[in-house]
């Protein structure tokens, strides 16, 4: 059967989640953590423990050593019951690390997880904004060269957020797109569905910076959570109980004035003895979440709120641009889900955005008064998987196969031909 009448594989590859379907499907038909566990006994057993050094023992390790290894919450269960497994995490900051891994975390999703044969699907893969053209080149090598598939094509993320919200709000193609993940947060600008490349802006906090300040905060509180599973925990009361707040000391005084009603109760089992215990989550409920507008709550070193450096994005872009971008905020990744997130991000940009035009006022330059600005911040029920939705809903197109680089122009031009990544039926996917 020719690959183009079978659905295209849409693969979003996050520093902490891997989404991986079909495209034409409404979700994935799997999530799992971006993680590898490999066998290592193999690998690092000494030579004397082979007889004779023999050739075949060791070439028998080798494959072993290849075959060995499992992804996702299996790797993690694997690497906890048992020392010879080591994680390996492929991607860090929304960047490949180790190709090695990345590769055996393909291949366990397209064989043991989604089940089919790579030489009939066409591909589409996710990379974060200012990822390097040599990048895209090893991901073709490795499409095409190991697991030949016939065409493969490479998208960015947040324009597949963009697409995402085309689809349920029915906004245009320009926008910004605020995609904050597990391991990076990055603002771009899109005009027309192309991405003002000068214009993106990053921040060095994410999903995993609330995590580690939710740690750090029970840590310090003296809550008797065991040592090895208090990352986990605290993972797990950030998805579970954290909300963002309008005020910080307004928040703190109702926790104050009613204890019983504002903290939870977490309760776990020890993984050494298996023994239950307790613990209180209070102030972290809402101090997670800050961090995204109080940054120096976590760290000195930080500055800038996540809508100042929105504001300064989208000051940054074409002045004919920015009344769109202002209008369609959309938002993207399992840390902007926390509740009333988008409505907080709405009023502190709000605020910004008025005080300039009260400036601007106030200067009276040729009497004329300044239009006030729209601000709108989009969030949608599927904001956790936009991106992989995004991709499904464009992988399902006609045109998507005619974007897709085919296996005989790799033979024929080479990797090269990943750097770039043609546009296509005005929705419009970046390099």
């Amino acid at each position: 059967m020719d690959p183009i009448s079978r659905p295209a594989i849409v693969i979003d590859n996050g520093t902490g989640y891997t989404k991986m379907g079909f495209a034409g499907n409404v979700e994935p038909c799997f999530v799992q953590p971006t993680v590898v566990a490999v066998n290592d006994s193999f690998v690092n057993q000494p030579r004397s423990a082979v007889k004779n050094n023999n050739w075949l023992a060791q070439h028998s390790a080798g494959v072993m050593a290849d075959l060995d290894f499992f992804i996702g919450d299996e790797g993690i269960s694997r690497s906890r019951s048992s020392n010879a497994y080591n994680l390996s995490y492929p991607i860090k900051y929304g960047q490949v690390e180790n190709w090695d891994a990345m590769e055996r975390y393909w291949q366990q999703c397209i064989f043991n997880y989604l089940r089919c044969d790579p030489e009939d699907h066409y591909f589409l893969l996710t990379e974060s904004p200012l990822t390097a053209p040599e990048s895209r080149e090893y991901t073709g090598e490795i499409m095409f060269e190991t697991f030949n598939v016939p065409g493969l094509y490479i998208a960015v993320q947040p324009v597949l957020a963009l697409a995402a919200g085309y689809t349920t709000s029915k906004c245009e193609m320009t926008g910004v797109v605020v995609d904050v993940g597990e391991g990076a947060t990055h603002v771009v600008p899109v005009a027309d569905g192309y991405v003002i490349g000068s214009s993106i802006r990053s921040i060095p906090l994410s999903g995993k910076d609330v995590t580690l300040f939710i740690q750090q905060l029970m840590r310090e509180r003296g809550e008797h959570i065991p040592p090895e599973d208090s990352l986990d925990v605290a993972r797990k009361v950030k998805e579970s109980y954290c909300y963002t707040c309008s005020d910080i000391v307004k928040e703190y005084k109702k926790h104050d004035k009613e204890p019983a009603k504002y903290i939870k109760q977490w309760r776990g089992i020890k993984p050494k003895t298996g023994a239950p215990y307790t613990c209180d989550v209070g102030y972290e409920r809402f101090l997670g979440p800050e961090i995204f507008f109080s940054p120096e709550i976590y760290s000195g070193e930080l500055t800038s709120s996540l809508p100042e450096v929105i504001d300064k994005c989208i000051q940054s872009t074409p002045i004919d641009t920015r009344r769109a971008l202002y209008k369609n905020i959309v938002l993207s990744g399992g840390s902007t889900m926390f509740k009333d997130f988008h409505r907080r991000l709405q009023r502190d940009v709000k605020k910004l955005v008025d005080a300039r035009v009260l400036a601007s006022d106030a200067l009276g330059i040729g009497g004329i008064k300044a239009k006030p600005v729209e601000v709108n911040v989009v969030s949608h029920p599927i904001q956790r998987c936009a991106v992989w939705f995004g991709g499904s809903v464009l992988a399902s197109t006609p045109e998507f196969f005619q974007a897709c680089h085919t296996k005989a122009e790799y033979e024929e031009h080479g990797a090269s031909i990943c750097r770039t990544n043609p546009v296509f039926k005005g929705m419009y996917l970046y390099r």
